[in-house]
């Protein structure tokens, strides 16, 4: 029974410490988010500084998630550094229990907390930034991106009707819904037809349904529209593999899209890095939790303690780069995206795991 509480203590300490820092983070985040788009809304009275607040509370999640392990090590190396400052980790080894027994339960919650992280917090992220998307368009309008901004979306289709290319500033619902559109459209023997300038543009079944544009001829004056269907052969499933990325889809989204792909004939390394990512978070996480145990079990009175904090920062900012190496060499398809999202994992295990065996039983 004594045993049993005391884990439960220690895991309560640890997930109290690891949802501190993430809180502490998320609010940072969501004030420098806030500034940068109260800085783009200058000069617009109609927009709230609510809507702007509530804009960044969605922006800010998919940010987050991508930095949940380092909340994940600090969290677990400021739970350990006051577990020895208040010399509860003498008392504990006073009785007896090791280092293995202390990160037990650590170990055990960064696991949880991975799963929750995985199948609720990520798809959750996902619908907020397709919710901010939509919030920040209607409040910019059409000139919320930037002709740089622009410049990624693209799309050439050519039909019966001749060849058309569009350029969208913002892309949402992964590509189903498309703003500030430009559209080139040209004959079937490649002479210029017309330009369209519209505000947005939705993919149905056979044809684009634009809204709110203006035609351009060589041999006439503008025309504006309020409703306009240029015929596509283009399926909601290709086209939501040239805009959507792979960290904007949900959890719960990636096999359809693997499946999707690969029937498409559209690489699929990317999905499949982020689903086996996704997979193998709740393990990375708990390889954090080994590091940070790995230099911040030393005992206060043994000094060092701004060089324990330092080696557990740059072994979690080495872990990232190595995860940032192996996810560039899984794009390139020079690794398998199994082995990609596994790797970081393995190593930061093994690491921990090996200085906490010299510590304990060197």
């Amino acid at each position: 029974m004594i045993a049993t509480t005391l884990n439960r203590y220690f895991a309560a300490r640890f997930v109290t410490a690891a949802l501190a820092v993430f809180a502490g983070l998320f609010v940072l985040l969501v004030f420098v988010d806030y500034i940068d788009l109260l800085r783009r809304a200058g000069g617009r009275p109609s927009i709230s500084a609510l809507l702007i607040v509530q804009t960044s509370v969605y922006r800010v999640p998919q940010l987050l998630e991508r930095l949940m392990p380092f909340c994940i090590l600090i969290g677990a190396m400021t739970c350990y550094l006051a577990l020895s400052r208040r010399l509860e980790l003498v008392v504990a080894r006073a009785a007896g229990i090791s280092a293995w027994q202390f990160m037990a339960p650590a170990l055990w919650s960064a696991l949880g907390l991975g799963v929750l992280a995985t199948v609720v917090f990520n798809p959750m992220s996902a619908n907020m930034q397709e919710r901010a998307k939509q919030m920040e368009a209607e409040m910019f309008g059409d000139s919320s991106g930037s002709l740089q901004d622009a410049s990624g979306f693209w799309i050439n289709q050519v039909t019966s009707e001749g060849q058309a290319i569009i350029n969208a500033a913002r892309s949402q619902q992964q590509g189903a819904l498309l703003t500030g559109l430009s559209v080139f459209r040209f004959e079937p023997d490649f002479s210029f037809k017309e330009r369209i300038e519209a505000r947005e543009a939705t993919l149905e079944p056979g044809f684009w349904r634009f809204k709110n544009l203006r035609r351009y001829t060589l041999d006439g004056p503008p025309v504006d529209q309020d409703v306009f269907l240029l015929p596509t052969t283009l399926t909601l499933a290709q086209v939501r593999n040239s805009f959507s990325t792979p960290e904007t889809v949900s959890f719960w989204q990636l096999p359809g899209y693997i499946r999707s792909s690969e029937s498409s004939g559209f690489a699929t390394a990317g999905y499949r890095l982020q689903f086996h990512k996704l997979l193998a978070r709740p393990f990375l996480l708990a390889a954090m939790v080994m590091l940070a145990a790995s230099v911040s079990l030393r005992f206060f009175r043994f000094g060092g303690v701004q060089k324990m904090v330092l080696s557990g920062v740059g072994a979690g900012f080495l872990l990232y780069i190595l995860s940032k190496v192996t996810e560039d060499l899984s794009k390139a398809e020079l690794m398998h995206p199994l082995a990609a999202a596994w790797l970081p994992v393995c190593v930061g295990s093994l690491a921990g795991f090996l200085a906490l065996l010299h510590q304990e039983d060197g």
